[in-house]
Parts: C-alpha cells; sequence; structure tokens
C-alpha cells in the first residue's frame, strides 16, 4: 500500500513539474514574440557599412565613372557610398577632405594615390585606427593600404610602345606627352613605352614634354614640338587630354602626316579615331575599378586575403575597332 501512495505521488509530482515546465516554455515564446518587433527595428536602425571614395576631381568624367561602379556594388553589398574630392585637381585638398573622412570615422576609404608622404602617413593613420584604405587609381605601395585597383600602367605604355612600333614600322620621330612629371602612373606609362621604343634603334624619341593635365598646354606644347621637329611622325598622350590637345595642334599646323596615339575614352578622342585624326587610344576600365574596389572590400570584411595588386584590363580603340563596334550595334 505505501508503494502504491509512493508511486502516485510521484506520478502527482511529475505532472506538477510537467505543468511548469510547459507553462514556462509558453511564457518564454510569448516574451519572444512580443520582443520581435522590437528586435527587428533595432535591426533595421543599424547604420549601413559607410564606405568614401575620394576622387581626383569631382566632376571629372572618369571620376563619375568610377563613382557609377562602386555605387552599384555599395548597393549590392548594402553599403553606403559617400562620394567627394576637390572641384579642380587639387592634392592639398585631397589631403585636407582625407583628414577629415578619417574625422569623421568613415568605416573604409577608397583613395587616389598621390606621391605625397603627408597622404601615406593618413593612409596609415587610417589604418591604425582600423579603418580599411584600398587605393584606385593611383597607388600609394609604401603605405599600409591593403591592395591597390586599378590600370597595370607599366603595361599600358608598353602596349602603347608596341603600338607606335609597328605604327612606324620601327624608324621614325617620336614625342610624347605626359599629364604630370609627379604622377607615378604617368611615370610608369612612360617608362612601359620607352621600354618598347628603345629595342628600334631607327625608332627616334625627340622630347618628352608635360600638359600639367590641360587640353590647351597639351596643344601648346605640340605645336611647339610641331615647329621645333618638322619632320615629326609620330605623337603620343598619356593622358586623357593630351591627345585631344596634340590633334587641336596638328590642325591648326596643317600637319596632316602626324600619327597621334591617345589615352582613355573620352567622347572626342573617339571621335577623332572616328574620323581618322587620332589613330588608336588605350582604354581604362574606371567603372569597373569603382566596382571591383567595393567588392575586393566586401570580400575583406568577410575574411578574404585580398591581393597586393588588383590590375582591370585594358583595351585598345582604333578606327576598325569602333567601325566593327558601330557595325555589331547597327539594326
Amino acid at each position: 500500500m505505501s508503494n502504491r501512495k509512493w508511486n502516485i505521488g510521484i506520478a502527482i509530482l511529475f505532472i506538477v513539474f510537467s505543468s511548469l515546465l510547459l507553462s514556462f516554455l509558453f511564457s518564454t515564446l510569448r516574451i519572444r514574440e512580443l520582443l520581435q518587433p522590437i528586435l527587428s527595428n533595432e535591426a533595421s536602425d543599424k547604420e549601413p557599412y559607410h564606405v568614401v571614395l575620394l576622387s581626383q576631381e569631382l566632376d571629372n568624367p572618369y571620376w563619375r565613372s568610377i563613382e557609377q561602379g562602386a555605387r552599384e556594388a555599395s548597393t549590392k553589398y548594402g553599403m553606403q557610398l559617400a562620394y567627394t574630392g576637390p572641384l579642380r585637381i587639387n592634392p592639398n585638398e585631397q589631403i585636407k577632405l582625407l583628414e577629415k573622412a578619417i574625422a569623421a570615422k568613415a568605416d573604409a576609404l577608397l583613395v587616389q594615390g598621390i606621391n605625397d608622404p603627408q597622404f601615406v602617413d593618413l593612409i596609415n593613420q587610417a589604418v591604425s585606427e582600423r579603418i580599411p584604405v584600398i587605393t584606385i587609381d593611383t597607388d600609394e605601395p609604401s603605405s599600409r593600404r591593403l591592395t591597390y585597383v586599378g590600370t597595370n600602367n607599366l603595361d599600358a605604355g608598353k602596349i602603347m610602345g608596341g603600338l607606335v612600333a609597328t605604327a612606324a614600322g620601327h624608324k621614325g620621330q617620336v614625342a610624347v606627352l605626359i599629364g604630370n612629371e609627379q604622377s607615378p602612373n604617368q611615370q610608369l606609362r612612360l617608362e612601359g613605352f620607352l621600354s618598347v621604343i628603345a629595342q628600334y634603334p631607327e625608332l627616334s624619341l625627340v622630347a618628352v614634354r608635360s600638359s600639367n593635365i590641360s587640353r590647351l598646354q597639351a596643344a601648346g606644347e605640340a605645336e611647339e614640338l610641331l615647329l621645333q621637329y618638322p619632320q615629326l611622325d609620330y605623337m603620343v598622350g598619356l593622358s586623357a587630354l593630351d591627345g585631344i590637345g596634340i590633334a587641336e595642334a596638328a590642325e591648326r599646323s596643317k600637319q596632316s602626316g602626324l600619327h597621334i596615339f591617345a589615352f582613355d575614352a573620352l567622347e572626342e578622342t573617339l571621335e577623332r579615331i572616328t574620323s581618322g585624326k587620332i589613330k588608336a587610344t588605350i582604354v581604362q576600365q574606371p567603372y569597373n575599378m569603382g566596382y571591383d574596389a567595393i567588392s575586393l572590400l566586401n570580400d575583406y570584411l568577410h575574411g578574404e586575403t585580398l591581393p597586393e595588386r588588383h590590375f582591370t584590363k585594358i583595351t585598345v580603340q582604333d578606327g576598325q575597332a569602333l567601325n566593327d563596334k558601330i557595325g555589331a550595334t547597327s539594326p
């Protein structure tokens, strides 16, 4: 009899314990249900990852294309992109804007290298403050940046050298305009170009001059060269406005036998290729630079190791390539 009472007691205790356990479970579920809207709101109120893209020149079409690529990738990865830069090319202003971005505690920075020790120090400061930095278009290899995204400018110069050497039949006079003597990009392009030209003793380099990234100055320098070297056969522009400036000088000087090679795909450059006034241009991929930079940043945030450099594609546009493109898009 005592065993029966004992069993009944255990059963009652089990029922009571089970009831309490179920009650606790239901209460927990109810509390979670009540808290879910609050937790969801907190998650939705969390600010997105804030990236600052610091350009060389705010409304430059080339940099607007970089911005477009970066903005589309930012949307894809749920980041917020702020685009800024000097109204006109001004390295000192770029330094000030980088200082502001660091002070504002940006989550990440995409910047153009400017070959300036103070700028390098600021990049290193940002990294020390756990702000990842990616250089875009122009590298700062001595800094602590994560990676460089942009053109392989040494290879671009070699391709340009090959274009000129082939067109010249490995002989003739050549002059070069570069955008800025202080620009690492320009120097790398020039280095690559000269490494090819040096292979042909009858292909003579008569001058290298700077346009200071000015169409007007490019035209002026080209006119002077045409007067100084009346037998000049080939002129090369290694920055975006140089080819157009050279073409204007050739038109004013009525120099019809000059073969002009340009850099970048400005609309006017392509128009002059179509009309035969510029022979060819080397085309960079600024949209891809912006898009790839954000994509690589996303990879880094997910624990991936980035390459030291990420080179974007370069292509050559000449009259034949443009005619083929127009033919492909015609009805």
